[in-house]
Parts: structure tokens; C-alpha cells; sequence
């Protein structure tokens, strides 16, 4: 997923044509075939206003100054805090740190990490506070 988001931002493609080549490029028996369809669509449909709600926990920086993996790591993880209440925040933050570790700058997973929990501390608070 977060390769897909990586070629859509480098190569602004539409998320179909991602998906096409994705799903002939790949094998897809271990994972979550619907699951991808839905979050590529999504994330790129709807990125300008994913961006807009981890901005204000970027510290003093702009959306637009993020390393790319960075920024689709984000992007994914404040799509599913926001939409995909099925999957517990800190699976969410988990995995997106994991992603931003494997593939992103050095230390950019410990940004990650906190942008994404700020935001869960706005949209998952009841979830939260039920863990507590």
C-alpha cells in the first residue's frame, strides 16, 4: 500500500491505474485485495483534506516539506483513525511506524509515530479513554 501511494505521488497517475498495475504486478493470495482497492482510492481521493488533519501536529512544518514515504505513511494512517474505526488506533500507529522504519528517512518513524498520535488523541478518543 504504501509503495502504491509512493508512485501516485511521484507520478500523480490515477489511483485505477495504480490499482491495474498493482494487482497484475503483485501477488495478492496473502493479502487483502479489497482492502488495498479501498484505501489507494480513498487516500488519493481525498489526500489534500487527509493532510489538512495531521497538519497541525507536523511542528512547525508544511505538508509540503515531508519526505514523500513519509508523507503517504501519514496520509494512510489518518485515513484509517479517521474512517476505518474497525482497526484500533494503535494498530494504526503501529503499522505506520513500522512502514516509516522500513522504508522512510532515519528517525522519521519517531515523527510519524507522534503525528499520528496527536491525531488519535482528537479522532479516537472515546477508544482511547476506553483503554484506559
Amino acid at each position: 500500500m504504501l509503495q502504491a501511494l509512493y508512485q501516485q505521488q511521484m507520478t500523480q497517475q490515477a489511483a485505477t491505474d495504480i490499482a491495474a498495475q498493482f494487482l497484475a504486478d503483485n501477488d495478492f493470495s496473502g493479502a487483502d485485495k479489497d482492502y488495498f482497492l479501498e484505501a489507494l482510492k480513498a487516500v488519493v481521493a481525498s489526500h489534500a483534506q487527509l493532510d489538512a488533519r495531521y497538519e497541525p501536529y507536523l511542528s512547525q512544518r508544511s505538508v509540503a516539506e515531508l519526505g514523500v514515504v513519509e508523507r503517504a505513511a501519514l496520509r494512510l494512517g489518518a485515513w484509517e483513525l479517521l474512517e476505518r474505526l474497525d482497526i484500533p488506533y494503535r494498530v494504526v500507529i503501529n503499522e505506520a511506524v513500522a512502514l516509516a522504519k522500513k522504508f522512510g528517512a532515519a528517525e522519521s518513524h519517531k515523527f510519524v509515530n507522534a503525528v499520528l498520535d496527536k491525531l488519535a488523541q482528537e479522532v479516537r478518543q472515546a477508544e482511547i479513554s476506553a483503554g484506559r
